[in-house]
């Protein structure tokens, strides 16, 4: 066993010099920040039984996506022997440990390079998503199974009972750091080597709360506490992702802000409970997430859209809700933004429903998103006054919106003056309320009496 190891390394080690071109090595302040968080991070392992999966994974990866397989070779070795030392441990530790983290690089980066990663990144082709995603699991597959192999025998657990028992409950966590990592990879890209700052901060809380999952696999009343604290994971990766992706598209994240503002208003005058207000804010808060796909020449235009160009923007809701609904209990959420752009006449999209046939919060989101669509001063129209924005609420009631949540909305603004500042980075701030959002779903709920 050792013997083969010992050949894995020195493979991956040779392919990868093999392989190793100038580019690959510039900035050196990219592939240094990289080996940077990886060591930092790597303090923080995933651990079951005798199976460790290194808390640098995501390092590991960015660097085979912005880098290349050299570095990412270098990185991955220099983790692992700085690990080792911090550990003190022996070559029966170390070298499995090294091997996995020079090979699984290794062949990422060329899968990458193979799927012409590398050509759609820099040309930021919305392909490179999925491209970024299938890498990364792969890779994560890859190390787990290599690293469960090794600990197979003789007393550790079995590769398919390795797989059942830790990999599969962290699978959809371990889908959403692949997300994470082409949009930190869209985010070098676009801004350069400052939004690996966004990577520390975010990727260090990720790997922090997947090995609490972990651990949760040990008992079954610590699973269904960490299943909370995931779910309070996935809601905080989704709203960093707006914020983050704010960057690209200002007028459409402070919009969506907007919306949840106005629709937690309504919901509250509706007299709905707390956590339906949530649920209603929420689904505004990213009923417009499934845009963030389209490539810039259609989300960021000034012009009127084509036939076509329109057709692909009517995907969003669709895709939009495909998103959310991967956050378990989410489905309510997700119903809200599939049908946000239903109408009351039976006329709108995806589903065209009607009437009551329209879920509550999507009839609320459709009221307080077209009024701030025509009212703020940073969408793509030329806003109308507050007076020209009621009589074309009024005159599309009954037919696209629902009447007594237009005539609900008009009275709230008027008798309490609710609005939204786009200009304001402390009303967006207050409307994504991140931490608290975290905190609330983190923490245990009472038992009914």
């Amino acid at each position: 066993m050792r013997l083969a190891q010992a050949a894995l390394l020195l493979a991956s080690v040779t392919v990868a010099a093999c392989t190793s071109t100038a580019a690959q090595w510039d900035p050196p302040l990219l592939v240094g920040g990289l080996l940077a968080f990886s060591i930092v991070s790597e303090p923080i392992p995933l651990q079951l039984k005798r199976v460790t999966m290194s808390g640098a994974f995501l390092g590991v990866v960015l660097t085979v996506v912005v880098a290349g397989p050299a570095p990412a070779v270098l990185v991955g070795a220099v983790t692992m022997i700085q690990n080792a030392r911090r550990r003190r441990v022996g070559r029966d530790v170390w070298l499995p440990n090294v091997s996995s983290h020079v090979a699984f690089p290794l062949v990422g980066a060329l899968l990458f390079d193979l799927v012409d990663g590398p050509q759609l990144l820099a040309a930021r082709d919305i392909a490179f998503v999925p491209v970024v995603v299938g890498v990364f699991m792969t890779m994560n597959l890859l190390n787990f199974a290599l690293i469960a192999v090794d600990v197979r025998l003789p007393d550790g657990p079995g590769l398919r009972e390795a797989l059942r028992d830790v990999y599969v409950p962290v699978f959809p966590v371990e889908l959403a750091g692949s997300l994470l990592t082409a949009l930190v990879a869209y985010a070098y890209v676009a801004y350069g080597v400052g939004a690996l700052l966004f990577l520390g901060v975010v990727a260090l809380s990720f790997q922090h709360l997947i090995r609490m999952a972990t651990d949760a696999v040990r008992s079954k009343a610590e699973v269904e506490a960490r299943n909370e604290q995931l779910a309070a994971l996935q809601v905080g990766l989704i709203s960093t992702t707006l914020k983050t992706l704010s960057l690209r598209d200002h007028r459409t994240a402070r919009h969506s802000a907007a919306v949840a503002r106005y629709a937690r208003e309504m919901a509250a005058e509706l007299d709905l409970d707390t956590r339906e207000q949530d649920v209603i804010h929420t689904a505004a808060l990213f009923h417009d997430i499934g845009k963030f796909i389209f490539p810039d020449s259609i989300l960021l235009t000034d012009r009127r859209l084509t036939d076509d160009e329109y057709e692909i923007i009517k995907r969003h809701p669709v895709v939009g809700a495909q998103l959310i609904a991967e956050i378990d209990g989410y489905g309510p959420v997700a119903d809200i933004v599939l049908s946000h752009h239903e109408r009351i006449d039976g006329r709108g999209y995806p589903s065209g429903l009607a009437g009551e046939e329209i879920p509550l919060g999507a009839r609320i989101v459709a009221v307080a998103d077209i009024y701030d669509v025509i009212t703020a001063r940073d969408t793509y129209r030329t806003p109308v006054s507050v007076p020209e924005a009621f009589a074309e609420l009024r005159r599309v009631a009954g037919t696209q919106l629902d009447a007594m949540l237009v005539e609900l909305f008009i009275d709230l603004v008027e008798r309490r003056g609710i609005r939204f500042r786009h200009t304001s980075e402390a009303d967006f701030e207050a409307e994504l309320a991140l931490e608290r959002r975290v905190r609330e779903y983190a923490e245990p709920r009472p038992a009914a009496a």
